[in-house]
């Protein structure tokens, strides 16, 4: 059983955040994207990024004999595309983006797809995982060893990314590819919730709760640390 939520959070009045998934026979699809604040027409490049790379998906019918990875990696530039070619049609959409991390499992196999800073955690016995890594300013002052990642928590940059869909004709996306094997639970989360709770309180969030109430709860949590973005989460099954 998969539950997703979207909420507005703390401060922001608009919502930028979209989520939603596909699931048919033995294939699942499952998409989180943020739509870069202070950017024009963000809640529409998030839509448009989860929409297209399920579109992409769905008109391929029984996916050709390649690896998932490959397949989700040609969807969100296919996503990435259509937005560039939108935000070309007026100068009111110029600079229009959005993050995108989407995961789509076949058989035993998933493929996580990254662009920006939303992500994706995996959940097996012995803890959780975070798949992806950040493509943000933060995450290079990291990666540098300039900051810790206690750090890199509070920092007043931390919301800066350095790659995103539908900024540029192109997009490089970070593909991550895996076994399902001994995965629990799978998360996907807009840097709403990450920016404020930990991976530990996610784990400890969802190994006791069902996952529409994971939902719940964690966005409750992180508005109640202070989130000051919107919050978007996906909860899904592993084997």
């Amino acid at each position: 059983m998969v539950a997703m939520l979207s909420d507005i959070g703390n401060v922001r009045k608009l919502n930028e955040d979209y989520v939603d998934y596909y699931e048919k026979d033995d294939l699942r699809l499952y998409i989180v994207a943020d739509g870069m604040g202070g950017h024009n027409a963000g809640e529409i490049a998030s839509k448009m990024a989860v929409d297209s790379t399920i579109e992409y998906i769905k008109k391929l019918g029984d996916l050709p004999c390649e690896k998932v990875g490959d397949i989700l990696k040609k969807a969100v530039k296919y996503a990435n595309e259509k937005i560039y070619t939108y935000s070309k049609s007026s100068e009111n959409l110029s600079g229009m983006g959005t993050t995108i991390t989407a995961c789509i499992i076949k058989d035993n196999n998933i493929s996580i797809a990254n662009v920006g800073d939303s992500s994706c955690f995996l959940i097996k016995a012995d803890g959780i995982t975070k798949v992806t890594k950040d493509h943000s300013l933060v995450q290079q002052l990291v990666d540098s060893g300039t900051i810790t990642e206690e750090e890199a928590m509070t920092h007043p940059n931390k919301n800066i990314i350095t790659r995103a869909l539908g900024t540029s004709e192109f997009v490089d996306v970070d593909i991550f590819d895996l076994k399902l094997t001994g995965v629990i639970k799978g998360i996907l989360s807009t840097d709403g919730l990450t920016n404020s709770v930990s991976a530990y309180e996610i784990y400890d969030i969802i190994m006791k709760n069902d996952n529409e109430a994971s939902c719940e709860k964690l966005v409750e949590l992180s508005k109640l640390k202070g989130s000051r973005d919107n919050i978007s989460i996906i909860v899904f099954e592993g084997e």
